[in-house]
């Protein structure tokens, strides 16, 4: 089965939600008019995509209907296939492969807040870190939780790779300094650093992050090479405002969107990147280890159409 096919059968209920949709608005409609845009226009927004870019969307449909004088409905769907394709990829986005390669260790810091399913995704990260043959260090820095070291350590043994973690209530400045030092000497190739997802307040979730942050640069100037924002699919336009909380203290450079495969928002994809313009680099597809893809642009948009 290829990769579109497993997304197909994983992200049916956002390709339902937008397209089962359009497909209703559609039929007996013979001519595309005004009346027909606006019911697109609604399904849009009510999918999750946001006001914002599904005006976009629409505004792009309404010039491509009047430049190349389109009558038939059938070509709708051509149509928001590509727009929604274009608005989707991000330029000048080096692949993770690429990055990779240019430094060692490579330092991945993870944020968050609490339930997006942040600690499986560093676990899902380890696995196909190590599976494609590198040496993978996970860092246990959220040590305010009392079961989020245990649950990292879980997902250490699963995916055969090493742990670094202090008792609950320790600095995780001092937690994440430790795993640095001894990935630098043991020649780690990748270094997964978990964070806290929720302190007394977001002040002091901020503040830690940004503690995590300069002990990370003083150890590697150029660390962390990447900052992965991990979000809940299933709570849409809700997950906008986490990245633009987090998007003001913790320079995200990537997110990674999980359990899609459980909801009909899987729209909001569209809604970040337009309004962000950060990368989607990973989704959650699944609860099995091997249930997070690199986000492909273009087999994602096929996904949810076809």
């Amino acid at each position: 089965m290829s990769l579109v096919d497993i997304l197909k059968q994983r992200l049916a209920k956002t390709r339902n939600n937008i397209f089962g949709r359009l497909s209703a608005a559609l039929q007996g409609q013979t001519v595309i008019d005004e009346s027909l845009l606006e019911k697109i226009e609604e399904i849009l927004i009510t999918a999750d995509i946001g006001v914002m870019t599904s005006g976009k969307i629409l505004e792009k449909l309404r010039q491509r209907i009047k430049k190349e004088k389109i009558s038939d409905t059938k070509t709708i769907y051509t149509l928001l296939e590509d727009e929604i394709e274009k608005m989707i990829v991000m330029q000048n986005h080096v692949p993770m492969e690429t990055k990779l390669h240019q430094h060692k260790p490579f330092v991945m810091l993870i944020v968050g807040v609490n339930g997006t399913g942040k600690t499986t995704t560093i676990g899902k990260l380890a696995n196909r870190f190590a599976k494609a043959g590198s040496k993978v260090l996970l860092v246990a820095g959220d040590t305010f939780r009392a079961a989020a070291g245990g649950q990292l350590e879980i997902w250490a043994r699963r995916s055969a790779v090493e742990i670094v973690r202090q008792a609950e209530g320790a600095d995780p400045a001092s937690v994440v300094f430790d795993a640095l030092t001894s990935a630098k000497t043991r020649g780690y190739d990748v270094v997964l650093v978990d964070t806290a997802g929720r302190l007394h307040t977001k002040v002091n979730l901020m503040e830690e992050l940004k503690k995590i942050r300069r002990v990370i640069e003083k150890q590697i100037p150029d660390a962390p090479h990447e900052t992965l924002l991990v979000l809940d699919g299933t709570t849409g336009q809700n997950a906008i405002q986490q990245a633009k909380l987090f998007s003001q203290t913790a320079q995200i450079s990537g997110l990674v969107l999980t359990k899609l495969d459980g909801t009909a928002k899987g729209g909001v994809v569209l809604a970040i990147q337009q309004e962000l313009k950060i990368p989607v680099l990973f989704i959650g597809i699944g609860e099995g280890i091997d249930d997070l893809e690199e986000f492909n642009s273009h087999d994602f948009v096929k996904a949810i159409v076809e």
